[in-house]
């Protein structure tokens, strides 16, 4: 079993860790039975957030009798003291558990720190006093606040996305996080569903010995993957390095990451699918993204308000827009190409 040890916190753990947000989709039954699954398999790091609705309490009902078997980490958003005592609160009684191993500010415009004002930075000392949190953590999505934390020397932990379509600047960040001891932690290792060889991705993350990939999953076939995965050689083979030019060649730049955090859209737009839509087209079968669901989807585009709220919040700096456009003349095309190849 490869392990990776977080920075200072000293954590070792399984290097494929359990991304829990996908399970929002999955009921309690069927989550429970993966996150037991996962951790039969060996997998003991388990990323949540008090964001996730229902997630917490699926690890709290399913997971929380053997909690000396995983290290557990979740995230809050809260802008204030109270918020954040509300939060952490309620995270400690979703999961059942009487403390937190990392406790995450979840993607903050700037970084918390003492005296900044918030009170942020002290609200997570005086719940690591309590012994509620074991170590302080951070996730985002701006590199320039990103980095500025891991070097304050006030964060344990970094969670940032990280795939083999990240560019030179975040593999930097990577190795500085281990210079610095900072536990980093990887979101994103399949660039939301555009790559799709996991075991490209898996092999390609062990270069990076001290990074620790979160793995979204959301159903049992999605776990027994990365198992799978995990029985092929740890280096990159010939074929797989040409797999990953060929979809940097492809997908670096100008995408949509999935995210999330342009919505919600006042024009009902389903943006994180909507927007890559084309690069979906291309990857996956298109049969399901043709339906009538997804023309209905597509067709709100129009509909745009040119509210620039997905644009003021992308941390990739994208026209969202504009980028949804391109997308909507590229799946009429799609379903005209589609629909003239069924008549012929």
């Amino acid at each position: 079993m490869t392990e990776v040890t977080l920075g200072r916190t000293g954590l070792t753990v399984n290097k494929d860790g359990f991304g829990v947000l996908p399970l929002q989709r999955t009921g309690m039954e069927e989550a429970a039975r993966i996150l037991n699954r996962a951790l039969d398999g060996g997998m003991n790091y388990y990323d949540t957030a008090r964001a996730y609705t229902d997630s917490e309490e699926k690890i709290g009902r399913a997971i929380s009798s053997r909690r000396g078997e995983f290290i557990l980490a979740t995230k809050t958003m809260a802008g204030n003291t109270e918020a954040f005592r509300k939060d952490l609160e309620t995270s400690l009684r979703n999961l059942k558990t009487p403390y937190i191993d990392i406790y995450q500010f979840h993607n903050p415009q700037d970084f918390p720190r003492p005296g900044d004002g918030t009170g942020l930075y002290e609200a997570m000392l005086t719940a690591r006093e309590q012994g509620k949190i074991r170590f302080i953590g951070i996730t985002n999505h701006r590199l320039p606040v990103a980095r500025a934390a891991a070097e304050s020397g006030l964060y344990d932990t970094l969670q940032f996305p990280f795939s083999y379509l990240s560019d030179e600047r975040d593999a930097a960040l990577v190795r500085d996080c281990g210079k610095l001891d900072v536990g980093f932690i990887c979101m994103k290792a399949l660039s939301g569903g555009l790559i799709t060889d996991v075991s490209a991705a898996r092999s390609w993350l062990m270069e990076y010995p001290n990074a620790l990939p979160i793995w979204g999953i959301q159903r049992e076939g999605e776990l027994e993957a990365l198992f799978e995965a995990q029985q092929q050689p740890a280096v990159l083979s010939a074929a797989q390095r040409q797999r990953i030019e060929k979809d940097r060649a492809e997908l670096s730049g100008n995408f949509c990451r999935a995210c999330g955090y342009c919505l919600p859209c006042p024009a009902e737009i389903e943006i994180t699918m909507c927007a890559r839509m084309f690069l979906l087209l291309r990857r996956m079968p298109a049969g399901p993204l043709l339906s009538e669901q997804w023309q209905r989807e597509m067709a709100k585009i129009p509909n745009c308000l040119h509210c620039n709220h997905c644009k003021d919040n992308c941390p990739y700096g994208l026209d969202t827009p504009a980028l949804l456009e391109r997308n909507y003349e590229d799946y009429r095309k799609a379903l005209e190409e589609a629909g003239a190849a069924k008549s012929a």
